[in-house]
């Protein structure tokens, strides 16, 4: 089923959510099992998030933490953890517009965060870009 990129953003960071959710309360999940049971709302461009989400979270925490001014990623909400996630895991790994990336992410926070952790996802990625996309890109 083909869906917008937003609404597939929402999806991914909603199965994501429930992903760290169970991780934190110890309970085993099997992120194939739950990609399948939404099948009738997933697509492929869902399941390559999540998955290089997951693939690669080692990697994104230590970014999120690096770029997050006296905060780590573990303290905020679910939500706001799997929407950084997912827009470290875009800016870094797929060709979608930087801007577009942290549009999306910003949009998302403000459908699921307080207007404060909102505004820090928006430093935060903004710094992120800068430091380590831009300086790569030589723009």
């Amino acid at each position: 089923m083909d869906i917008s990129r937003t609404k597939a953003r929402k999806l991914a960071m909603i199965i994501l959510y429930q992903d760290l959710l169970c991780k934190k309360n110890n309970i085993e999940t099997n992120i194939d099992e739950i990609i399948n049971n939404n099948k009738d709302m997933t697509d492929e461009f869902i399941e390559d998030i999540i998955k290089g989400v997951l693939n690669n979270y080692s990697l994104l925490v230590n970014y999120a933490n690096k770029y997050l001014n006296n905060w780590t990623l573990d303290r905020l909400g679910f939500a706001d953890q799997a929407i950084i996630l997912i827009a470290l895991y875009e800016l870094l790994y797929t060709n979608t517009s930087n801007k577009i990336v942290i549009n999306e992410a910003i949009v998302l926070s403000k459908q699921y965060s307080d207007i404060k952790v909102t505004k820090m996802i928006n430093a935060m990625l903004d710094r992120f870009y800068h430091n380590e996309i831009e300086d790569k890109d030589g723009k």
